[in-house]
Order: C-alpha cells, then structure tokens, then sequence
C-alpha cells in the first residue's frame, strides 16, 4: 500500500471518530462504485445523510484542502452518491460535506469539518 493512501486511510479513521463523538452514524467507509469512492457516508443526529470527502495535508502543503475537491471531483462525488441512494433504496435528506486533516509536526491530526460544502 503506497504511503499516500495508508495516511488517507489514517485521516478516514480520524473523521470518523470525530464523526462518532459528534453523534452521527457512519454507514459506510471507502464505497466504491463505477463513478468512483465515496470516503465515508454518515448520517448525523437530524436523519440527514452526509457524504463526506476526507482531504489529508501536511503542515507544509500549499493551500486549503477543500480547495482540492475542484468542480469535476463534485461530479464524480454526486454521481456516485447518488449511485449509493440508489442502490441502498434511501430517500433522504442528503449534503456534501468536506473534513480537512491536518497532521501535525508532533503526528497527531487535527479536523476541520465543513458541512453542506457544496451544492
């Protein structure tokens, strides 16, 4: 497994702790289907169904994180939510939320999350 994708994994296994602190309810973690991956799919507290795109960045990375979900990884992410609802028959109130990791210097990670991210 490439460095990349175990601290990817590593920053999913982070939002969803916090997602769990918070309340929700996670439902699924690296769903994949032809459109592409869904990082993590939760519900939280009000039944709203949150699907959540998890960006990972070192202290010296350049720019925001959410910077980094442009205009075509919101396609792909609506197609293969919708792709989820589809198939799992769910008719809900749904948003795309975005959770920015930051590691650390010290190792440990810090999460920012943005609800309703984009439209």
């Amino acid at each position: 497994m490439s460095t990349a994708r175990t601290a990817g994994n590593r920053g999913e296994v982070e939002v969803a702790r916090y997602l769990r602190k918070k309340g929700y309810t996670l439902l699924a973690s690296q769903w994949r289907c032809r459109f592409g991956e869904l990082d993590l799919v939760a519900r939280d507290k009000r039944g709203t169904l949150c699907f959540v795109e998890v960006k990972l960045r070192g202290s010296g990375a350049i720019g925001l994180p959410r910077e980094f979900v442009d205009r075509r990884k919101q396609e792909r992410l609506r197609s293969a939510a919708a792709a989820y609802l589809s198939i799992h028959e769910i008719d809900a109130p749904a948003r795309f939320d975005v959770a920015e990791v930051y590691a650390e210097p010290d190792g440990t990670l810090r999460v920012e999350y943005l609800e309703s991210a984009f439209e």
